[in-house]
């Protein structure tokens, strides 16, 4: 069991250590596949690419990909309108593409080949991306919403829940949004990106949380409210 009491004590920087040699101790003999799951704008990519660095320095070859690379076409994920919550949570993900192209061949029957995309959302578009091969002691870490719904739960090996409120999670998305996109997008498209979040994506969230379970599932649950002191507020292990 991990100390709760020792991890509120932590900084940022001594969390993604404890994290990282949690990770490390995960043995397998295929590559290790770890999720780092949690709702939109928690902080997920950003973990996920601060512990790539931890364990590269450990010396392991890392994996990084991110459910943002496995989208289905724009016909799919709106086919029941844009605000749809349900058609968020149903249809955003390509989730065949996920285990066939990924998960399945980092697995202990897999041939270690693999792709980390095949889809640009941007320009709703298949991607051609290389081919790689994967070292057995190699490390996947697979950042993303839903990733453990039933089409993918029983794939992972570790598994990291990152934790937000609503309310941290929506001042994040706006920032995020605003810094990519200029203040020329801070009036009326900020307020449908909100509006967006409220109608369509918050609830699919939310009814991922009720029916999924995944905080209870997960190995570890990090408490990102915070981002200068993140702190596990739960563990499985």
């Amino acid at each position: 069991m991990v100390d709760s009491s020792l991890d509120l004590q932590m900084n940022r920087a001594q969390l993604l250590d404890h994290l990282a040699h949690l990770i490390s101790m995960v043995k397998c003999p295929h590559p290790l596949r770890v999720a780092v799951d949690g709702v939109d704008a928690a902080g997920k990519t950003t973990l996920a690419d601060e512990l790539s660095s931890n364990l590269t320095e450990m010396g392991r070859v890392v994996i990084q990909s991110t459910i943002d690379g496995f989208h289905n076409p724009r016909s799919i994920r709106y086919r029941r309108g844009p605000m749809s919550p349900e058609g968020y949570f149903h249809d955003s993900f390509d989730y065949r593409s996920i285990t066939s192209r990924l998960l399945i061949p980092l697995g202990q029957d897999g041939d270690r080949s693999y792709q980390t995309a095949v889809f640009d959302y941007r320009t709703d578009q298949v991607v051609e991306v290389p081919v790689l091969k994967a070292p057995d002691d190699a490390v996947l870490l697979f950042d993303g919403i839903f990733l453990q719904r039933p089409e993918l739960a029983g794939f992972w090996d570790f598994c990291l829940f990152v934790d937000a409120t609503v309310d941290t999670a929506l001042e994040r998305a706006t920032v995020r949004y605003t810094s990519n996109n200029g203040r020329d997008h801070q009036s009326a498209d900020v307020a449908d990106l909100r509006k967006r979040y409220k109608l369509r994506y918050i609830p699919a969230q939310q009814e991922y949380l009720r029916s999924c379970h995944p905080k209870e599932m997960a190995d570890v649950v990090i408490d990102n409210n915070d981002l200068s002191r993140p702190f596990i507020s739960h563990t499985g292990l």
